[in-house]
């Protein structure tokens, strides 16, 4: 656990021990409902040194090695030099100068992921992902067949590494919140310059709930980023007690009344979200950060084109269509745009994709150059959804509503032999590269720059 701080020390709070060092029998039995928040080490680094045994032990990146690359996760020996997730590259680098900088393969760790999620259904079906690596579980049914949530935290993790050879840790409440929240404290830590284990789950009874959160800063709650901190730090709130105790009418004037009462329940410890398991996503999109500034308006276009290809691959795998095409644009100042358009009935073709974001690119500015150019599509719909027609139409709803129409038949022939075959079976003209076809996806290029000339 975490040491106090010094306003902790004069307030009298307590640190609370992981199940390993308490010495308690087991204070999981109690927990209703019992969720778990089970999050991998590293995972993408991991799997990288899983994979190739001579980069044990060594502090390795995984990310865009470019000058606007991030990195997206890294090893422990890393982290020993102070990086973290979502640093720039550059700056990692700087810290780490002998670190060993891999690209990554997403479709690796999203296939990892699925042997991951395997294990989390052979436990309940109630499982809600956060990501590749990280997960909800509720386990509340599960103790007649598999143990208390203490016991059943302890077979995943034995189960990840006997399967996967990879490392997880466990939190475990009677919340989303206080689940997610101990699992940071069941991780490994970086301690005077070396990597101390951690207690691999971390279990928070019921009875010490407002204890744990009162050592916690309100930055480690749900819903609190960096402009909401800096809303409550200008009103002496920097810890989760002394949120508690602040009124609720002046947080709702600051805040809004729906945020306000909201982080107000969290203090308490109170998060009656439930665990909802195959949660559909909201939207799909595909973004892409330049090595260089772009001002040419057709090489935008390009790129729109393969971003086009890739949502309209992920919607149709999906099984739904988008009526709200987005464009996202962050010009050369780091100043952000985006341009909207909703049509009167979904698509999920790739040129009507194309067409509509095109013209909507086109209300945009682009001459001092583009440093990210990203295309999403949300306001999804079931594929099958019936379609009302309309007689007020747009050009380039008209035009996109044609070219849905036109190619459905195509498109679902070219998807048929492409799961039959493989992405690189069929394609047009525009996705040969080096003699092979390469059909864009939404992995492509996940982590950072992208060089053009391709």
């Amino acid at each position: 656990m975490a040491e106090l701080s010094a306003w902790q020390r004069r307030k009298g709070f307590v640190t609370l021990s992981s199940t390993a060092e308490s010495g308690v029998s087991d204070p999981s039995a109690e927990l209703d409902p019992a969720i778990l928040l089970v999050d991998m080490d590293s995972f993408f680094a991991s799997v990288e040194v899983r994979d190739d045994p001579t980069l044990v032990g060594r502090p390795v990146l995984v990310g865009g090695d470019s000058r606007r690359g991030v990195v997206a996760s890294c090893t422990y020996e890393a982290r020993r030099f102070g990086i973290h997730s979502a640093m720039p590259m550059a700056t990692a680098k700087r810290l780490c100068p002998d670190a060993i900088v891999l690209s990554g393969d997403i479709a690796r760790y999203a296939a990892v992921s699925r042997e991951l999620h395997s294990i989390f259904k052979d436990v309940t079906p109630l499982v809600e992902p956060l990501g590749l690596d990280e997960a909800f579980l509720d386990v509340t049914g599960s103790r007649a067949l598999f143990g208390t949530p203490l016991e059943i935290a302890r077979r995943i993790r034995s189960r990840v590494r006997e399967e996967l050879d990879l490392d997880c840790s466990v939190g475990v409440g009677e919340s989303k919140l206080i689940a997610k929240l101990s699992s940071r404290d069941a991780k490994p830590k970086i301690t005077g310059g070396r990597v101390v284990e951690g207690s691999g789950v971390a279990v928070v009874p019921r009875s010490d709930v407002l204890a744990y959160l009162d050592r916690l800063p309100v930055a480690a709650l749900f819903g609190v980023g960096p402009a909401t901190a800096a809303k409550l730090n200008r009103l002496g709130i920097e810890w989760v007690p002394e949120l508690r105790a602040i009124d609720g009418d002046l947080l709702a004037h600051h805040l809004g009344s729906t945020h306000a009462a909201s982080l107000h329940e969290l203090a308490w410890g109170r998060d009656p979200r439930p665990v909802t398991p195959d949660v559909a996503s909201k939207s799909v999109g595909h973004e892409e950060t330049f090595l260089e500034d772009v001002p040419e308006r057709a090489v935008l276009e390009r790129r729109l084109r393969r971003q086009a290809v890739a949502v309209a691959g992920a919607l149709r795998d999906s099984r739904r269509r988008a009526r709200t095409i987005t464009v996202k644009v962050k010009l050369a100042d780091l100043s952000s745009h985006t341009r909207s358009h909703t049509l009167l009935a979904g698509i999920d073709d790739h040129r009507a994709l194309e067409q509509v974001a095109v013209e909507l690119l086109g209300d945009v500015e682009v001459d001092t150059g583009v440093r990210l150019l990203g295309l999403i599509a949300s306001n999804l719909q079931a594929a099958d959804e019936p379609v009302q027609l309309q007689l007020l139409m747009d050009s380039s709803e008209m035009d996109a509503g044609a070219t849905q129409q036109e190619r459905a038949a195509l498109e679902d022939a070219v998807a048929e032999i492409r799961s039959r075959f493989g992405r690189s079976a069929l394609g047009t003209a525009g996705m040969l590269a080096k003699g092979a076809i390469h059909v864009p996806g939404q992995r492509d290029i996940p982590f950072g720059s992208k060089d053009l000339s391709s």
